[in-house]
C-alpha cells in the first residue's frame, strides 16, 4: 500500500508531488491517463498563458506560473507567456529535476474507501493508498452541451490549431459562444488569420473591471483585444445575447438567442463555454454546493477523510483558486496535513511559508482588500 496517490500530472499534480518529495516521502505515486501536462499539450497551438512569467525568484518573488519554490517557466523557457506545449515541457522538467514518481498511461477508473484508506481501480490494475490527492483538473470535461444543438458546434478545447480551423472556413463570420478568456482568445487568433468573428455573451465580461481576476478578462487579454479593435480587427462583440439553440440545415448554422436574434453562418460555431464542475471518478466522494466541491479548511473532502483536492476547482468563501499562482499556494497546506497524519517531519515546509507558497489565512484573498 502506498502512502499517497496523486491523480493527475498537470500543474497541480506535479506541484503537490514536488512538495511531497521535499518531505522525503518515498511511498507515493502520481498517476496520469495520458502524459505529463497532457491538458496543456491539447491547447490550440496559438493559445498562451494569460498570466506573465518572470525570472524573479532570486529577488524573492515567485514566477507567477511556477509550481515549485525553486523553478521558473520564464527562465526555463525564455518566454513571458508560454504556449501550452511549452508549459508542458516545463512541467516535465520539474518531474525530471525532482525525480517524481510519475506513472503515465494509467487511467483511474474508480475510487472507493477501504480499511481506512482507498482502493483505486486503474487501467494498469488495482492501487491501494492511505491518502488520495485529486489533481485531475477539468480540461477533460468540457461544457459542450449547454443548449440544444450544441453538438453542431466545436468546443474550443477540441481545436488543435486555429490556423487549421480557419483554413477550412468560408467567407462567413465564425460565431464564438462565450466571451471570457477562451472565447476572446479564439476570436483574436481567428482575426489574426483574417477571419471575421462574432462573439456572443450574455454578460459581456470584456466591459467590466474587478479586483478578482477570476471574474473578468485578464489585463493581457484586454490589451490584446483593445489593440486588435484599434487596428480594425474583424471582431464584433455582442453582449446581452443568451444562446437558446443552434440549428443546422444543409451546411448552414443558425445560432439563435433567447431574444429571437439569429446569427447565420456556414462556418462551424465555436463553444467557449468552459468546463464541467465534476470530479470524474472521485465525484461520489465529494459534496457539491453551487456546482463546486465542498472542502474543509485543509482542502479535504467533507465526506471522505483522506481525500484531498488541489487545482483550479478549489474554492473557499466564494474565492476561486483557478490560476496557477493561486492554487499552488494550497499545495503545502494539503501536504502538511498528510505529513502530520503520517507523523513525518514537516520542517521542509518552512521554506514554503517563507516564500509565500503556504496560504492558510484566506482573509487576504477578499477582493475588497484589493480595490486599489
Amino acid at each position: 500500500m502506498l502512502d499517497v496517490v496523486v491523480v493527475g500530472a498537470g500543474a497541480a499534480g506535479v506541484g503537490v508531488g514536488a512538495v511531497l518529495e521535499d518531505l522525503d516521502l518515498d511511498s507515493f505515486a502520481i498517476l496520469d491517463r495520458d502524459e505529463v501536462g497532457a491538458s496543456f499539450r491539447a491547447w490550440p497551438d496559438e493559445m498562451q498563458f494569460i498570466t506573465p512569467s518572470f525570472p524573479s525568484n532570486n529577488f524573492g518573488c515567485r514566477d507567477l506560473n511556477a509550481v515549485t519554490v525553486d523553478t521558473s517557466p520564464a527562465f526555463a523557457l525564455g518566454r513571458e507567456h508560454p504556449t501550452g506545449e511549452e508549459y508542458a515541457e516545463y512541467l516535465q522538467g520539474v518531474v525530471d529535476f525532482h525525480d517524481l514518481p510519475v506513472r503515465t498511461g494509467v487511467a483511474v477508473e474508480s475510487v472507493r474507501r477501504h480499511d481506512g484508506g482507498f482502493v483505486l481501480h486503474t487501467s494498469a490494475g488495482v492501487v491501494q493508498s492511505r491518502f488520495v490527492v485529486w489533481a485531475a483538473g477539468q480540461f477533460g470535461c468540457p461544457n459542450d452541451d449547454p443548449f440544444p444543438g450544441a453538438g453542431h458546434c466545436v468546443h474550443n478545447s477540441r481545436v488543435g490549431s486555429w490556423s487549421e480551423f480557419a483554413s477550412e472556413c468560408v467567407d462567413d463570420p465564425v460565431v464564438v459562444v462565450g466571451g471570457y478568456e477562451s472565447g476572446i482568445d479564439a476570436a483574436l487568433s481567428l482575426a489574426d488569420l483574417g477571419q471575421e468573428v462574432v462573439v456572443l455573451d450574455e454578460e459581456g465580461p470584456w466591459q467590466f473591471r474587478s479586483p478578482d481576476p477570476s471574474e473578468v478578462l485578464s489585463p493581457y487579454t484586454s490589451q490584446r483585444m483593445q489593440d486588435a479593435l484599434q487596428h480594425d480587427a474583424p471582431i464584433a462583440l455582442e453582449d446581452g445575447v443568451r444562446v437558446k439553440c443552434v440549428d443546422n440545415e444543409e451546411g448552414t448554422f443558425d445560432v439563435i438567442g433567447t431574444d429571437g436574434a439569429s446569427y447565420t453562418t456556414r462556418n462551424q460555431p465555436v463553444l467557449a463555454t468552459g468546463f464541467e464542475s465534476g470530479l470524474g471518478a472521485a465525484d461520489d466522494h465529494f459534496e457539491f454546493e453551487d456546482g463546486r466541491p465542498r472542502l474543509t479548511d485543509r482542502d479535504e473532502s467533507t465526506t471522505a477523510s483522506g481525500l484531498f483536492l488541489v487545482g483550479p476547482q478549489v474554492a473557499h468563501d466564494g474565492q476561486e483558486f483557478c490560476f496557477v499562482y493561486k492554487f499552488r499556494q494550497r499545495f503545502a497546506v494539503v501536504a502538511d496535513e498528510i505529513a502530520a497524519r503520517l507523523d513525518v517531519d514537516r520542517t521542509p515546509l518552512d521554506e514554503y511559508r517563507e516564500k509565500d507558497m503556504f496560504l492558510e489565512d484566506l482573509s487576504c484573498c477578499e477582493p475588497e482588500m484589493c480595490d486599489c
